[in-house]
């Protein structure tokens, strides 16, 4: 699988199945507990966006979800994990197998999260940003006693700006440095990246949190680029200017999220590392995964509760991670 265009700057294809799952069910999907499936894999950041929040709101029951191998080919993420390789609920060996029973002419990209309507085997939706944002607005009748408030309607146009700027800049930023096929493409993305996490290390440096005194949507988003930077992006994606744990605010910044109940207890260094550094060929031809760095150094003190502020505002934080989908002990420092 190729993911580098020699000569060409990196451009995601962006055309999402756009389907909402709402309350209202006005695209023909309401919400009904039970009837969909979250499709994700630990190794992927938007997905990790749709792990975290589940897990905030509390719709482990209402939304039950499938973790899909690590490592993929041009055939899609498939469920190796699983017994006897299929999916336990959707009976699929791979996700393009429900994008293909929306469309058998699919011809866009076989991404998650995405969610599948059970009773069709269909995929709704695969449009990331707006899966969490109708998981905060759209599923409210099913969020558990004391859930946050991600997306707060006073605070929404901030976190809409802020959010805009880190997906252009760092989010999407490392992959148009890691798969530039220039070195003008590089250049371009490096300084972009480099200059939006001194800009958040300023903003930050005398604020818990990106928006107000509590945890919203702009952390998320912004937490699954962080946890990723040192054990990938630094190196496989050559943002190398320094490591994440070499920019004192953000490290901070970061390990206070990690360290919070739903955040760092979602997240497999070990499915991240064997994705990227096994799928992408073309970066790393070697099929290398690298040992380091050491995770426990994410459970370092960060004091960044001098700072002030209300993790889950007048909410409470989620309960223990499910048996279930509790992430192996070894690919996890809190475990």
């Amino acid at each position: 699988m190729s993911y580098v265009t020699s000569g060409e700057e990196f451009s995601r294809d962006d055309r999402y199945l756009t389907t909402r799952i709402t309350a209202d069910g006005r695209d023909g999907f309401p919400v009904e507990p039970g009837r969909y499936r979250l499709v994700v894999s630990r190794a992927c950041p938007w997905a990790n966006r749709a792990i975290i929040v589940r897990r905030l709101l509390g719709l482990e029951e209402a939304l039950p979800m499938a973790v899909a191998a690590p490592v993929h080919d041009e055939r899609s993420w498939n469920f190796g994990l699983d017994p006897g390789g299929r999916d336990p609920v959707l009976g699929i060996e791979r996700l393009q197998e429900a994008y293909f029973a929306r469309d058998p002419g699919y011809d866009r990209g076989i991404t998650v999260p995405a969610v599948v309507d059970v009773p069709t085997g269909r995929v709704v939706t695969n449009d990331f940003p707006q899966i969490t944002l109708d998981l905060s607005l759209q599923w409210t009748a099913h969020h558990r006693p004391g859930a946050p408030e991600l997306y707060p309607w006073e605070l929404r146009p901030q976190i809409d700006s802020v959010n805009e700027v880190v997906y252009r800049d760092v989010n999407n930023g490392v992959y148009r440095a890691g798969f530039a096929g220039s070195q003008e493409a590089y250049a371009r993305a490096y300084r972009r990246l480099f200059d939006r996490l001194d800009r958040l290390s300023e903003r930050l440096a005398g604020a818990r949190y990106l928006v107000g005194d509590t945890i919203t949507e702009a952390d998320v988003r912004l937490f699954t680029t962080l946890v990723r930077f040192d054990a990938v992006y630094h190196g496989h994606f050559k943002c190398n200017r320094r490591k994440l744990s070499e920019m004192p605010v953000l490290w901070d910044y970061a390990r206070d999220l990690f360290q919070t109940p739903g955040f760092g207890d979602t997240i497999d260094f070990d499915h991240i590392k064997r994705h990227y550094y096994l799928v992408h060929t073309d970066i790393n031809p070697t099929g290398i995964v690298p040992a380091g760095p050491d995770a426990r150094d994410w459970l370092a003190p960060h004091d960044r509760a001098a700072l002030g502020g209300r993790p889950f505002g007048d909410g409470t934080a989620p309960g223990p991670v499910r048996p279930a989908e509790a992430v192996p002990p070894d690919h996890n420092p809190l475990r």
